[in-house]
């Protein structure tokens, strides 16, 4: 890969204005799948990030926040290494499809596959020499995952984007690890690559290769903030090459996790995880990724407890929206190539809300003439105001306007009943909530006379 010889300043990346199909789709699918879903296991606990099998390599396999230091022996045997795992990775049952028309079914805007995860096992027929019997098309499935539901993604009208570890554990060590290695230190000794070669060998030219293969709209960067100075990933360099020189510069976006420092302060998406920080409101485009369980990739250790109920997801999507961000919501598909069907279900009852209550959350933005007095959400679109609400019907619901003077009138956006206002000199309004059961939303405008 060729960098520019002058890459953009910091100044020149941070004031590039981001692509607006990203600011108004507002929902997405992630996808975490890979040789960790042959196993597809580790304990749940409470611990933050705890219960994240697709970490199985350095947390089951390996003795990294391990609970579960006798799994993988018992379970395959003495000497199988997790390498030999990835023929258990099949995809058989893969349809792409079928995943494409439930992300579409479920009102996503955009899909994120993990082409490469800590592991270093790639998801698509990579040239890259260092690669070769760790990928896709030469072990496991034999075929392009990323690029069979690329194309059948966008059929559906979706966009397609990627999640690509900066990092790899047979490679790089780690600050946060004692002895170094997430993983045991034999598997790197075998199968690590020269961490000083690694950028130019395999970093760079695969996210020339990914990006002018298949141009994904988002690029969700991952682990370089763990322990990489700007100075080893040239992420500079990587990201003007990206913007002036990819096919698709003009439309991708990229999130803040490539070197050490940047995340919060550089990216066209600021990252949150599973709530781990606050949003970022309307100070800059930002997005909150989690499971509908404790974890990313599929976990058979996971109880129908551990997930989280179809309303508490819209919940959290419509929280997400009215704070200014976008919500990733990952499904973990198994290692023969299907989602579950309770992860299929959630998906079902999102779209079916938003089939319904979508008008207030995509296109949107903060609402700031308006401020909730409870547990209200509010969005924005032109002039309208969206109040998201749980309040049983009838009850009274109350907002407080920034121009007390200023009238306005209320619908239930569902059935287009007319809901009274009763406005107060100080501002503040009443409304009654509609009828229904669930999250409910009320369209306000302003009048004008």
């Amino acid at each position: 890969m060729h960098f520019l010889d002058t890459p953009m300043s910091w100044q020149e990346l941070d004031a590039r204005p981001i692509p607006s199909w990203y600011t108004d789709a507002k929902f997405g699918i992630f996808i975490h799948w890979g040789v960790f879903s042959v196993p597809a296991w580790r304990s749940v606990n409470d611990e933050q990030f705890g219960s994240y099998a697709e970490w199985y390599y350095a947390s089951v396999y390996g003795d990294y926040r391990s609970s579960d230091p006798d799994f993988h022996a018992r379970t395959y045997g003495e000497g199988t290494t997790y390498r030999d795992l990835a023929e258990g990775f099949t995809a058989e049952l893969f349809d792409p499809q079928q995943w494409a028309r439930i992300f579409a079914g479920a009102g996503a805007k955009y899909v994120v596959l993990t082409t490469k995860h800590h592991d270093g096992y790639c998801l698509w027929p990579t040239a890259n020499p260092h690669k070769a019997g760790w990928n896709s098309g030469d072990v496991g499935p034999r075929r392009d995952l990323y690029g069979d539901l690329t194309e059948a993604v966008r059929a559906e009208g979706l966009r397609m984007g990627m999640y690509y570890s900066i990092p790899e554990w047979e490679t790089h060590r780690s600050h946060r690890v004692e002895g170094g290695y997430f993983i045991p230190e034999a598997d790197a000794e075998r199968f690590g690559l020269d961490p000083e070669t690694y950028p130019a060998e395999v970093l760079w030219p695969q996210w020339q290769e990914l990006n002018e293969t298949y141009r994904p709209s988002v690029v969700f960067t991952d682990g370089g903030e763990w322990d990489f100075p700007e100075e080893y990933t040239r992420t500079r360099e990587m990201l003007t090459w990206l913007y002036r020189d990819a096919p698709h510069g003009d439309e991708v976006v990229v999130n803040d996790r490539i070197h050490r420092g940047m995340p919060g302060t550089h990216g066209d998406i600021f990252s949150t995880e599973y709530q781990d920080v606050d949003g970022f409101g309307a100070a800059h485009p930002w997005e909150e990724s989690r499971g509908i369980g404790k974890s990313y990739g599929y976990n058979r250790a996971e109880q129908l407890e551990d997930y989280l109920e179809a309303e508490e997801l819209i919940r959290l999507l419509v929280q997400t929206v009215a704070g200014g961000g976008n919500l990733l919501l990952n499904v973990g598909p198994t290692a023969d190539g299907r989602i579950p069907l309770l992860q299929q279900e959630r998906l079902r009852d999102i779209g079916a809300w938003l089939d319904q209550h979508g008008d207030a959350i995509y296109g949107t933005t903060i609402e700031t003439r308006l401020e909730a007095l409870g547990e209200v959400q509010l969005t924005r679109k032109g002039d309208h105001a969206f109040a998201l609400l749980e309040e049983p019907a009838g009850a009274v619901f109350r907002l407080r306007a920034a121009h007390p003077a200023q009238e306005w009138a209320a619908t239930d956006l569902v059935s287009g009943e007319q809901l009274t206002v009763i406005r107060h000199d100080d501002g503040r309004l009443e409304i009654p909530a509609p009828s229904g059961q669930g999250l409910r939303t009320v369209r306000l405008s302003p009048t004008h006379r």
